[in-house]
Order: structure tokens, then sequence, then C-alpha cells
């Protein structure tokens, strides 16, 4: 006899082996699916294994960053994110506050996404986040190392998109019409050493949910990650290697209609003497893709969700979190 005993809130965030996911075996797709039903329930966190993204391109891209962030103030100024109408190229240290109230974050970024010319659609359109990219003059490698691992996380979030289809007992090609023009935007980020908090509630990235659908985050072992579980306390995400560290943004609990959760985080890079370099990417569907809870998280009596598209949400929340930006996002 099992005796019962009540349920811990987590302290830690799982770990999920994605190799049965690739097999043609329904089954197996569907243990894996199961465990990311489970994780996205309780922590809206976990790492992902066996990915299928090769080590030398995770290697390559966070060099990259490092490589790209020492260079000069005037160097990096040569790609400036406010010259682009979609933010796209250097964000200068504490440009962004994510935790409203607080001061701007301590982190310089490097921001570029899907490079699409003036005569697509959504460009022509003024849609927020859809654009141009901006590279610095002086480092012509970056742009292809950087657009070659785009691809491979346009690859590895549309992969964890059927997943989460499934994990919502639905068909595994549910969302495939909202992945043609899929929105992938992929930061670099710098985080300074930070011994302690700094004055007005200064981190490295203050407490925030993400924006849109998944995020797929390449850290190196500085670590300095910290999630929220269901109780409120803090606990660290740190770094694990050859893993990706996956988490929910707020197009989910409105997905699910509150099953799944948009799990709160913030970054303190609390070493001593080393940078922390981190590099997120954003997946997000069709901009004009409305998001709307599942049949499965629809029953009887039960309240959803408002719809909304993931266009309308994106560019809300770049107007909200951007300080001392002098593009407008439309």
């Amino acid at each position: 006899m099992l005796i019962y005993s009540a349920p811990s809130t987590a302290t830690s965030i799982p770990v999920i082996d994605l190799a049965e996911s690739f097999s043609d075996d329904p089954e197996a797709r569907g243990r894996v699916a199961w465990e990311i039903h489970k994780a996205s329930r309780d922590t809206g966190f976990f790492y992902v294994t066996n990915h299928c993204v090769p080590q030398e391109i995770m290697d390559g891209q966070l060099a990259i960053a490092r490589d790209f962030f020492d260079l000069t103030l005037d160097e990096k100024m040569t790609a400036d994110a406010r010259r682009s109408p979609c933010l796209r190229g250097y964000e200068a240290m504490a440009i962004q506050a994510l935790d409203e109230g607080s001061q701007p974050d301590l982190k310089e970024g490097f921001q570029v996404g899907r490079d699409l010319a003036d005569d697509h659609p959504y460009v022509a359109r003024g849609f927020a986040n859809h654009g141009a990219n901006q590279w610095p003059e002086v480092m012509p490698a970056l742009r292809g190392v950087t657009e070659n691992y785009i691809e491979h996380m346009r690859s590895l979030g549309t992969h964890l998109v059927r997943l989460l289809a499934l994990s919502l007992e639905q068909p595994q090609d549910y969302f495939d019409a909202a992945l043609d023009e899929v929105v992938v935007t992929t930061r670099m980020l710098h985080y300074p050493p930070q011994q302690s908090v700094g004055a007005g509630n200064q981190l490295g990235a203050g407490a925030h949910t993400d924006w849109g659908l998944i995020t797929l985050l390449l850290q190196d072992e500085v670590g300095g990650l910290e999630v929220q579980n269901a109780d409120g306390e803090w606990i660290r995400a740190p770094h694990i290697p050859g893993t990706f560290v996956v988490n929910l943004g707020d197009m989910v609990p409105v997905l699910t209609n509150g099953l799944y959760h948009s799990t709160m985080h913030r970054v303190l890079n609390c070493s001593s003497a080393r940078d922390r370099y981190s590099v997120p990417t954003f997946f997000d569907l069709d901009y004009e893709y409305v998001i709307e809870p599942v049949p499965s998280c629809v029953a009887d009596g039960v309240p959803t969700r408002e719809p909304v598209t993931v266009g309308q949400h994106i560019a809300e929340m770049f107007r909200r979190t951007y300080t001392n930006v002098s593009s407008e996002i439309s």
C-alpha cells in the first residue's frame, strides 16, 4: 500500500530525452509528448537532450557571441537596433526593462531573425518583428554562423510544436497551417558580472514571462537563470552540457485554457569575475494565427481565454518593455 501524501512543488527542472520523438513509432512519440505534458503543467520549463542539433553548432554560436560582444562599442553600434523598424541588430546595455518598475536590465544583446525583404507581405504591412537584419561591418563571419543556427532552431522549434500538439491530445499536425510563416527570433545576450542586485532592483534580466509560444535557450556554463515554482520560490536552472532549456510563453496558457503554464523567470549573473553569455531563440507561429484554446482544453461550463493573434500580442509586448528606443513598433 502506498499511503497518500500531499504532492510537493517542483524543486528542480525536468530533463526530457527527445530521442524517441524522432521515431516513426506513434507510441514512442506519445511517451515523449506525455513527459512534455507533465512538465508543462508543473514548471512550464524543461531541458531537452538528443534534440538533433549538433554540438558544434551550439558551441560555435556561443563562441561567436563572445567574439561579437568583445568588439568595441563603436564597432557594435554599426548595427544599432534603433535604426531598425523591427529592432534587429545591436541592443546597448540597459535598453530593456523586463520587470516594470525596476531599473533597466544589466545586459546587452544582438537580435536577428528571418531576413525578410521589403516586398514580403508582412514587412510591407508594417508587422512588428518582421524585416531585414543588420550585421556589424567588421565581423562578416557572424552572419553565416547565426543564419545557420537559426535554421536549426526553426527545425527544432517545429518539432517541439508538433510534440506540443500531441501532448494536448491533438494530431501532431494540428498547428501545421501556422508553421509556414513562423516568427523565429534569436538574441545573443551578454551579462557582465553582478555580485549583488543593483539599485532599483536591477538584475541581468528582470522577472518576466516570455511573450510568445516557446523559447529555446542555449546558455553557457556560468549559469544565473532562475525560475519561479508554483509556491513562488525561485529555483536555479543550471547549465547542463548538450541541452537546451525550453520554456513556454504567454501564448500557451491561452492555447491551453490555463492548463499549461508560462512561468516567471529572471537572470542574475552573480559570478564575481565571469561574464555570462546566452542565446535564446523565440519560436512563434504565423503572425496572423489566432491563438485560442484547443478542443481538448475546453469543457462545458469552463470559461475560455480570450483569443488573440500572435502579432497583436507580440507588438504590444514590444511597446511595453523597450525603453530609449527611437524606432516605432507597429
